[in-house]
């Protein structure tokens, strides 16, 4: 795979051939003088345009009939060799023409618009996130995945190449979210308080000039693919299904033939060549657990076995010493039986207590926090019946609908965040879970795992396509510093970050090359990610 890194960010203009075409480019250009003459025109207006013209960049563009109807020439660039060293670009044609197409149907579920290149056509493809597009304006170049292989377009001017961005932009954004990309329409989608994620350029992100030397790892990787040794030691091909991290010596991955325990270290997690078989349990079904939580001093875990949509109708608590389940453990709300989705500790370090009997539940419109005590205090045990105890919902609260949530994670002091289908990420303060302080607008994608900082400072989404960071602090009226929270943040946002990959390693990687459930570490303060492939 190194091969084919150190080639996909090559100068594509350093050939003898790309020369020649320089040469040639006006004298075979399509477009009339006239029209030559315009585009000139639009490259002095966009070299000294500022982020809050670009609708009237856009406006300028339709009147001179050149957005979206005609193509545009470009030449095309094919990524060959896949991940062998013999890995490279080559021409695949020399006068390609783009075209952003309107392919609007009554299928309001279908894209609208497409990105086709032609002749062929070589590509045709929806504009949305699986197109992974990167862009290269040194080069004025756009990178992009489409129909199994790897493309580069590279724009004759720079006027070009940012028209190029402007209608890549406009033609996402009405894909995703259904309405005109115009600023009514951001607002609709948005609101008003959200300016820095409709226009990230013109957002205030002197918040994260501190932040990039500070997530930087340490230079330091391991000799070999560390999930391959996991699943190795695991004996029976089952693939690793959660991850446990511990704030202490070590963190377990939990898959079909039990736990493996690794050790912690500042620069990732080792293999110890340990591993604990669960044994015992008959009550609720026991699967592969989609979910594990440590807890009781790291001593102890409640593994959670989804069963049908991916929900559970209760809790395994296991005995990490001696892998025996010593209780078994119902959902029930009310006298009636209900299902959750996901569970968390109470806060971030609550795994440390040693007499810990609480931890938070999640369902799509459920948000509470169980306990493992009767009403009396008296905690709950198995013994030898055949029936599992219930536990107690303490805490919570439940919505009538639509805020479909999907995933959470808790802060060093109990504050809640929660991922949600449509993309949202709300923020619960540690006193309330009824009203969210803060809820970031989606960005087009579901949120399949949350995680947050132990401060409450920063927060990590995973979709299957990107992981989205942000930033949770601003400054309230009084210039105190607060994060989202403990209070609203109205208009004071930092844009935030999209970390994805490359079109290239979304090729190499395969058909199942979905992020999970990306991270903060305990053991040091990089980001990490648990995904299951070797890509990330």
């Amino acid at each position: 795979m190194g091969g084919s890194h150190s080639r996909e960010d090559i100068d594509l203009t350093s050939s003898d051939e790309e020369e020649e075409y320089e040469e040639d480019y006006d004298a075979r250009s399509p477009i009339s003088e006239p029209a030559a003459s315009a585009g000139q025109r639009d490259d002095d207006l966009l070299r000294t345009a500022t982020p809050s013209s670009l609708e009237a960049i856009d406006a300028k563009l339709r009147s001179l009939d050149l957005k979206y109807q005609h193509p545009t020439a470009a030449k095309l660039y094919l990524h060959v060799g896949g991940s062998s060293p013999s890995a490279r670009w080559v021409l695949d044609e020399r006068r390609a023409t783009y075209a952003f197409v309107d392919k609007a149907s009554d299928d309001a579920s279908s894209p609208r618009w497409f990105l086709e290149v032609r002749p062929g056509p070589r590509v045709s493809a929806p504009v949305d996130s699986a197109l992974q597009l990167k862009t290269n304006p040194t080069q004025r170049r756009a990178d992009f995945a489409a129909g199994g292989s790897v493309w580069a377009l590279r724009l004759p001017t720079d006027a070009e190449f940012r028209r190029f961005g402007l209608e890549y932009e406009r033609c996402i954004f009405e894909n995703t979210y259904g309405v005109e990309a115009t600023d009514e329409g951001r607002k609709e989608v948005f609101g008003a308080d959200f300016a820095a994620w409709a226009r990230p350029d013109e957002a205030d992100d002197a918040v994260w000039a501190d932040a990039e030397e500070s997530l930087n790892p340490p230079a330091a990787a391991p000799a070999r693919d560390l999930l391959e040794e996991f699943e190795e030691d695991a004996g029976d091909g089952d693939s690793i299904q959660s991850l446990a991290l511990g704030a202490l010596d070590n963190s377990f991955l939990v898959g079909g033939a039990g736990i493996q325990v690794v050790k912690n270290f500042q620069h990732g997690l080792h293999g110890k060549g340990a591993s604990v078989r669960i044994s015992g349990g008959s009550g609720i079904a026991y699967s592969t657990p989609k979910k594990a939580l440590l807890m009781r001093g790291e001593t102890n875990m409640l593994l959670m076995s989804p069963g049908e949509a991916l929900r559970s109708n209760g809790v395994h608590h296991v005995d990490i010493e001696t892998g025996k389940v010593v209780a078994e453990w119902r959902f029930e709300k009310d006298g009636t039986d209900i299902t959750m989705r996901d569970i968390a500790n109470d806060s971030k370090g609550a795994q440390l207590e040693p007499s810990g009997s609480t931890f938070l539940g999640l369902d799509d419109n459920r948000l509470c926090r169980w306990d493992m005590r009767d009403a009396r205090g008296r905690v709950q045990t198995i013994g030898s019946s055949s029936e599992s105890p219930v536990l107690k919902w303490s805490q919570g609260h439940q919505f009538s609908r639509g805020t479909n949530f999907q995933c959470f994670a808790s802060t060093g002091d109990g504050s809640i965040v929660v991922g949600s289908v449509d993309g949202k990420i709300r923020l619960y303060s540690k006193s309330s879970m009824r009203m969210a302080k803060t809820a970031f607008p989606g960005l087009g994608s579901p949120i399949t795992h949350v995680d947050v900082t132990f401060d409450g400072k920063w927060i990590l989404g995973t979709t299957d396509t990107y992981l989205i960071l942000i930033c949770t602090i601003f400054k309230d009226k009084d210039g105190k510093e607060k994060t989202g929270f403990s209070g609203r943040m109205g208009n004071r946002i930092a844009a935030p970050r999209l970390l994805k990959l490359t079109p290239l390693d979304s090729i190499l990687a395969g058909t199942d090359n979905k992020f999970h459930g990306g991270q903060f570490s305990w053991v040091s303060s990089i980001l990490s990610n648990s995904n299951r492939c070797s890509y990330c």
